[in-house]
């Protein structure tokens, strides 16, 4: 019996160890990253399970979308040119590996314009299963830098290896089960005492900074990436700057930068779309007014862009007026306003602050309306507003007509491409600009509804509930509506261009482009509204692909035309004929391409 009850003691005190030694472990690996980092980081980026945000972007809807056969089967030819992708495949075959998590990457501080950056993950297995994965990349610096000089420190318990190669160095180092590097020794050595808790005082770490909590407070509990900004850095040193070339009466008026006590954003996936939220901490800038997207009015079911923004004009004639070194129309219409003896104040009495902006795109035309439009508040000073306007430029003659107490005003553009009549419409109610007098006119018409088909629409509706309801700044564009239109007139064009320039077929083949069936059911209405929640602005935008996503990858693919157009153009093929190497240019069936979608 007595033998019995010490095995009993034996295994409570053994499994009590093991218990223990899996609490202190989980305690270490689940530790937050901003307790990691010093209380002056200025920028930091989390990916807290890399694993599981690598599935849900395999079952988003843009990834789903790539992996159609007939885009792949189109893809293939530019995709074949990108560089290194072998390497890149391997690289992240390599991190799944370690099954990384909390990984993150910071900015830590500028002193002396001397960046030092830190960041480290959390990893599985041994720190010797580490190595394997981790020594080869360090062996691949190495190899790209032969005179990096190499040596092994000892800090504490720890066996930090230092890779020097002028100006630049990393130290890396193992804190079971986190791995850390960084550019610069002293914040390694610190990140590893606020690791193993010799920090006594946790007031010195990011997690304790007023701005960062304040932020973070704003951010969902999960999401697949994060990123925290703290400008205060930047602002003081353009303060430092206006300091210094100011003259003496100029005024302290503090930039916008200088206003903004931190920027926090985070992307997750949900049902396949990817939701962007973002906070920017400052003071409110407009004044108690609210978004009523009373332009919505106007939208039709072929509307495929909406826009309204609390944006008040007014506010800016006077720091327009006195920019310096700016020309064009623009500038010289605002400089009217001034001459005219028209004040902020005559514009706010004009117009109310919100900017609407509708896109129209019916089947029969073959380019969009665009609409612009304002509410009026004063008709009589928002015509002598628009009259001003109007004879701002001597060298521009508009035409005035009135129908059913509706002006309009209409200048006829030089002869182009695309023939287009600047139009304006003021009536007592909006003022509606757009590019020519028919769809100006029947938005005017539009305005005196209470809806419209727009926003009694079930794609519309269903949008619009995925987003908290704006109070500053509202988009919708459906993409599924705006993709099937561009086919339809690009399409044409494109398939002319092979034909008059050959040399574009060795970048894509325009008889393999997918049907916008294939496309379209991938596509979601991206959507995008914005808030002042307490003491900054969050931002938040849902849809296949986020606004800002969606507005970087057409500056990004809009570069990349341009690039290969100049290439196109080098190459001296600018009629039909044959290619390079002297056969005609048929329509190539190569081998389905493998997966080279970027992956987080």
């Amino acid at each position: 019996m007595r033998r019995i009850l010490v095995l009993i003691i034996i295994g409570a005190v053994v499994m009590f160890a093991i218990w223990y030694v899996w609490r202190v472990s989980q305690e270490i690996s689940s530790a937050s990253v901003s307790a990691l980092l010093p209380r002056e980081t200025i920028f930091v980026a989390h990916l807290p399970d890399f694993k599981r945000t690598r599935g849900q972007w395999h079952h988003s809807d843009i990834y789903l979308l790539y992996r159609e056969p007939a885009v792949q089967d189109f893809l293939h030819r530019p995709l074949a040119k990108l560089p290194e992708k072998d390497a890149a495949s391997e690289t992240l075959g390599e991190l799944e590996q370690l099954d990384p998590k909390n990984v993150f990457f910071a900015l830590t501080s500028m002193d002396n314009n001397s960046p030092k950056f830190v960041g480290g993950f959390r990893f599985r297995g041994t720190s010797d299963d580490a190595e394997r994965v981790i020594g080869k990349w360090r062996s691949k610096f190495s190899d790209k830098n032969p005179r990096a000089k190499r040596e092994k420190l000892q800090y504490e318990h720890h066996e930090i290896e230092m890779i020097a190669a002028t100006p630049f160095s990393l130290a890396t180092t193992y804190d079971r089960p986190w791995f850390f590097a960084a550019t610069d020794l002293t914040e390694l050595k610190a990140m590893l005492d606020r690791a193993d808790g010799r920090v006594k005082t946790s007031k010195e770490t990011l997690q304790a900074d007023e701005s960062y909590r304040a932020a973070a407070a704003h951010m969902p509990s999960t999401y697949a990436a994060s990123f925290y900004l703290q400008p205060k850095t930047f602002s003081e040193r353009i303060a430092a700057l206006r300091a210094v070339v100011q003259s003496p009466g100029g005024s302290n008026q503090r930039t916008l930068l200088e206003e903004v006590r931190s920027i926090c954003g985070t992307t997750r996936f949900e049902n396949g779309k990817i939701n962007d939220l973002l906070f920017v901490g400052m003071p409110k800038l407009e004044p108690d007014s609210k978004l009523s997207r009373s332009s919505l009015t106007l939208g039709t079911k072929d509307t495929c862009f909406y826009l309204s923004m609390l944006l008040n004009v007014g506010q800016k004639i006077d720091t327009i007026n006195q920019a310096v070194g700016i020309g064009g129309k623009v500038i010289k219409s605002f400089q009217a306003f001034s001459d005219s003896g028209i004040t902020t104040e005559d514009w706010q009495a004009a117009f109310g602050p919100e900017l609407g902006s509708l896109a129209d795109w019916p089947p029969s035309t073959q380019w969009p309306s665009l609409l612009l439009t304002l509410p009026v508040m004063d008709v009589n000073k928002a015509g002598k507003i628009v009259d001003v306007l109007t004879h701002a430029d001597e060298e521009s003659t508009w035409t005035e007509t009135e129908k059913d107490g509706v002006r309009y005003f209409s200048l006829q553009s030089p002869a182009s491409l695309i023939a287009i009549t600047p139009t304006i419409a003021l009536s007592s109610r909006i003022l509606v600009a757009g590019l020519n007098p028919v769809s100006v006119e029947e938005a005017v018409r539009r305005s005196a509804g209470t809806s419209s088909e727009l926003s009694d629409s079930k794609t519309y509706k269903a949008a619009e509930r995925l987003v908290p309801n704006p109070t500053n700044f509202f988009a919708y564009v459906d993409t599924a509506l705006l993709y099937s239109r561009l086919d339809a007139a690009l399409r044409p064009i494109l398939l002319m261009a092979a034909v008059f320039t050959p040399a574009v077929t060795d970048y894509v083949d325009p008889g393999k482009l997918p049907e916008p069936e294939v496309i379209t059911r991938h596509l979601s209405p991206i959507v995008s509204s914005q808030t002042y929640d307490r003491d900054g602005y969050v931002a938040e935008s849902v849809g296949p692909l986020t606004l800002d996503q969606s507005i970087i990858g057409l500056a990004i693919l809009s570069g990349a035309g341009a690039a290969a157009g100049q290439r196109v153009s080098r190459g001296g093929l600018t009629g039909p004929g044959p290619s390079r190497t002297g056969t005609p240019q048929p329509n190539l069936n190569p081998s389905p391409t493998p997966d080279l979608a970027p992956t987080p």
